[in-house]
C-alpha cells in the first residue's frame, strides 16, 4: 500500500497532517465517526510504510479525497482484468440476451449519467468522482461485451466512447496520467467499435495532451493533425473549431509560434456564430466565441504575444459561472501573460486565485501548473 497512498498525496503537495486533516473534514461532512487526531497520524504512516492494511471503509475516503481507484491506490497502477468468464453456456447465453434487450431509453439512460458526471465534474472537480466514474465505466463496458449484434453495440460502444474520454480527461486532472491513457484507448476502441469518427477524433485529441503534460510536445502536434484526420469530412464545424483551437494550444507549447497563429485563424473561421456553445452532435464539446477567446489568449501566452492579455481578460469578464475548474487553467494563463510582460504582482494575484480553485476542485494538473510558473519570478 505504500506507493500508491503517498504518491497520490505527494502529488496535491499535502504533508501527512494534511491528510489526516482531510479525513476529519471529511467525517463531519458525511457524518462518519473517525477516531483521534493522534490515531489518525499512526494509521496514515502505517499505511504509506505497509505496516497497515487499508481497510475498505477507509480506502472509500481516500478513494473520495483524492480521486484515485483501489489500485492505484494500493501502487497496483495496471487496470485489473475483471473476470467476466460465464459459468457454462447457459450464463453466458443469459447475459447475451440481457445484452440484445438493451433499449434505446437504457443507452439513453446511459448518456443521462454520463452528462450529469461532467456536469458535476465541470463545478466540483472529478476527485470526488472516481468511484461512480469506475462504475459507469464498468456497467457500459459490461454491456458492450456481451452485445453480439451491430443495431444493440452501435449505441452502446458510442455511449462508451464519450464515458471513457470523460474519465480519462477527470483521471489526467487528478494526476493519474496511466488511467487516463488507458481511458483515452478504452474511448478509441468504443468509438472505432460504434463507426463514430467524431468521437475517435475527440478521444484522440485529448490524449494528445498527454503527451503534452509529459513533456513530449512535437508527438502531441503529430497526434492531434492525426486525430483531425481521424474525423474526416463529416465532423461538425464546432469540433472542427475545437480541434483546431486545442492544435493551436498545443503547437504553442511545441514551441511553434507560425503554427499556433494559422491554427487559431482556421479555429475561428469554422467556429459556428452565435452564443450557443454545446455541439448537438458531441455532447462533450462546448465551445462558442467567449470560450475561442480564452482559449486563443491562452495559446497567444505560451508564445509570448501581447495580445494575450486584452483576449485573455475578455474571456474573465465574460466566463461561464458554472465551469468552476476551468477558471483555474483562465488564471493561470492571466498569470503567464502578466509574467512574460515583468508584471509580476498581476501574475502573483492571479496564482492565488488559480490555486485556490485547483485546491477547492482538487486539480493536480492545475495545481503543477500554478507550481511551475509561481517558480518562474
Amino acid at each position: 500500500m505504500t506507493n500508491g497512498l503517498k504518491a497520490a498525496r505527494s502529488a496535491r503537495e499535502w504533508s501527512q497532517e494534511r491528510l489526516v486533516r482531510e479525513i476529519e473534514r471529511h467525517a463531519r461532512q458525511h457524518i462518519l465517526d473517525v477516531p483521534s487526531t493522534a490515531s489518525l497520524r499512526v494509521y496514515v504512516s502505517e499505511w504509506e510504510n505497509g505496516r497497515r492494511a487499508i481497510s475498505a471503509r477507509y480506502a472509500k475516503i481516500l478513494r473520495a479525497l483524492l480521486g484515485i481507484t483501489d489500485d492505484e491506490l494500493s501502487g497496483e497502477t495496471a487496470l485489473s482484468e475483471t473476470s467476466t468468464t460465464a459459468d457454462g453456456y447457459d450464463d453466458l447465453m443469459g447475459r447475451i440476451d440481457a445484452a440484445r434487450n438493451i433499449s434505446l431509453t437504457m443507452v439513453n439512460t446511459f448518456m443521462d449519467q454520463t452528462e450529469l458526471l461532467r456536469t458535476m465534474d465541470r463545478q466540483m472537480g472529478a476527485a470526488g468522482l472516481v468511484d461512480q466514474m469506475t462504475a459507469h465505466l464498468g456497467t457500459l463496458e459490461e454491456a458492450l461485451t456481451f452485445a453480439v449484434l451491430p443495431q444493440t453495440r452501435r449505441p452502446v460502444a458510442r455511449a462508451l466512447a464519450g464515458a471513457a474520454t470523460l474519465a480519462a480527461w477527470q483521471a489526467l486532472d487528478v494526476g493519474a496520467v496511466e488511467r487516463a491513457w488507458r481511458n483515452y484507448e478504452l474511448a478509441k476502441r468504443a468509438a472505432q467499435d460504434a463507426e463514430e469518427p467524431m468521437y475517435l477524433a475527440h478521444a484522440t485529441a485529448e490524449q494528445a495532451y498527454v503527451l503534452c503534460d509529459a513533456g513530449r510536445a512535437p508527438m502531441a502536434v503529430q497526434l492531434i493533425r492525426d486525430a483531425q484526420r481521424l474525423g474526416g469530412k463529416g465532423m461538425s464545424p464546432r469540433l472542427t473549431a475545437w480541434l483546431h483551437a486545442a492544435e493551436a494550444e498545443i503547437c504553442a507549447r511545441a514551441g511553434l509560434a507560425a503554427d499556433c497563429q494559422r491554427a487559431l485563424e482556421k479555429a475561428m473561421r469554422s467556429l459556428p456564430p452565435g452564443e450557443d456553445a454545446r455541439d448537438p452532435d458531441m455532447l462533450s464539446i462546448f465551445l462558442n466565441d467567449g470560450h475561442l477567446t480564452r482559449w486563443r489568449g491562452n495559446a497567444l501566452a505560451l508564445i509570448g504575444d501581447n495580445e494575450a492579455v486584452s483576449s485573455l481578460y475578455a474571456a474573465l469578464d465574460n466566463t461561464d459561472p458554472t465551469f468552476i475548474r476551468a477558471s483555474a487553467g483562465l488564471r493561470c494563463d492571466l498569470a503567464q501573460a502578466h509574467i512574460a510582460r515583468g508584471e509580476y504582482d498581476q501574475a502573483h494575484e492571479h496564482l492565488r486565485q488559480a490555486r485556490l480553485i485547483a485546491n477547492r476542485t482538487g486539480s493536480v494538473r492545475h495545481r503543477r501548473r500554478v507550481e511551475y510558473l509561481t517558480q518562474r519570478f
